[in-house]
């Protein structure tokens, strides 16, 4: 099997499941020494209170022929961060792959109150784990990542700029927080740039996260069930779409091409040719903006 990404090093912060969890199994899988980040393990869990943890990340990781290292490691505490950085540049002396996909505010926002209504301290806390985790994260990792040309940055939300531009996202805070992963991308590519390094945005689709499927009350065996709740989920794609997103751009050899742009999975996809676990390849965003936001039915041929 290939192993294209052999001798990189990636972080992949907020490894623990959904999209994170699929970047760091794909990146595993492509070669590259991926440190698995997140809070919850199999002896503590987060705030989010759900079973999955770093440990099976790093096992899939393993599953799929890589190398991972679990840290558990929270992203607001500076020093915690300052020492996993300090520890990768110990143990491997390199960072080549930084993924910044540090979230945790699923269960803090509304999807029906204004900002005059949002309980401030659930707002304000989203912006900390949403908006400074990955400020923070970058501050410590950038010296290491820079220290050799061809360093990516990859920051992980939700929506492109195109589409949260014209869109209200759910809630302010929910709005401010995705729209600000976007802005630092930007930022960090004017950075990164003189540095022969590449930092850009990227979105997944509709994710059948754990989270996801959970609310739905399927199994990703049997998420078409999903459907008869919500006819539009069949556009909806697995956290390894995203993950082979990641790898295509880690891989080529002229991501700089990208710097500094917007990107989504079905976007990349189109050019790189790579497909989700089950051959398709979803394009969600142009979905949603053709088929879904102007109400008309569920169809998704030609989306996916």
């Amino acid at each position: 099997m290939s192993k294209p990404l052999a001798g990189k090093v990636a972080l992949v912060a907020g490894a623990t499941r959904g999209a994170g969890r699929g970047i760091a199994v794909e990146l595993g899988a492509a070669g590259a020494m991926v440190y698995a980040i997140g809070r919850s393990t199999r002896s503590q869990r987060s705030e989010i209170d759900r079973p999955e943890t770093i440990e099976e990340t790093a096992e899939l990781v393993t599953a799929a022929g890589g190398q991972a290292i679990p840290v558990q490691v929270d992203h607001l505490d500076p020093n915690q961060v300052r020492a996993l950085v300090e520890r990768i540049d110990a143990e491997q002396g390199r960072l080549d792959i930084l993924v910044n996909n540090i979230w945790g505010g699923e269960q803090m926002f509304s999807w029906d109150q204004s900002l005059w209504e949002h309980s401030l301290d659930k707002g304000l806390r989203i912006l900390r784990l949403a908006v400074d985790t990955h400020i923070i994260t970058s501050h410590h990792a950038l010296p290491l990542l820079i220290k050799n040309p061809g360093g990516l940055v990859i920051e992980v939300t939700d929506g492109t700029a195109e589409y949260n531009t014209k869109n209200y996202r759910i809630s302010f805070f929910y709005d401010l927080a995705k729209s600000s992963v976007l802005r630092m991308a930007f930022a960090q590519s004017k950075e990164l740039a003189p540095h022969g390094s590449t930092a850009v945005a990227l979105t997944p689709g509709w994710l059948r996260s754990e989270l996801m499927l959970d609310l739905f009350g399927v199994t990703e065996a049997t998420w078409q069930d999903a459907l008869k709740l919500q006819p539009h989920f069949a556009i909806s794609e697995t956290p390894s779409y995203v993950g082979r997103a990641v790898t295509a751009l880690a891989t080529d050899p002229t991501v700089s091409r990208w710097n500094g742009q917007s990107l989504s999975s079905g976007q990349l996809a189109q050019v790189y040719g790579f497909t989700d676990l089950d051959g398709s390849q979803p394009d969600a965003w142009r979905y949603l903006v053709e088929v879904q936001d102007p109400g008309l039915p569920a169809d998704v041929t030609g989306y996916r």
